[in-house]
């Protein structure tokens, strides 16, 4: 698991950062947070995950690069669509992975 360097944190996540994101990083369980990752897969541009399943061994093996985190799905889903837009605004174009650099 990595971290993007300019992740988004949604208003509420805000309030609680650095708390939230230790917890990550220890795999303690949270409720009612998400982490907003590049997709997997290239026909996809985000994936939207609890924070609690990054706790599990399928996860933990994985290479996913957070770019976001979220208090509640409802933040979770402006925080993407504020990534989107933005990428979408400077570039023309929806390349999430090229804007990042990944």
């Amino acid at each position: 698991m990595k971290w993007y360097r300019h992740i988004d944190i949604g208003e509420q996540a805000r309030k609680n950062r650095y708390r939230i994101i230790g917890k990550i990083r220890r795999n303690k369980l949270q409720m009612d947070i998400y982490v907003i990752t590049l997709a997997l897969n290239a026909s996809d541009l985000l994936d939207i995950y609890p924070a609690y399943v990054l706790c599990q061994r399928h996860f933990q093996k994985q290479e996913y690069l957070i770019v976001g985190i979220a208090k509640g799905y409802e933040e979770a889903i402006n925080v993407v669509v504020k990534i989107v837009t933005e990428v979408y605004t400077k570039t023309g174009t929806f390349g999430i992975r090229e804007y990042i650099g990944r």
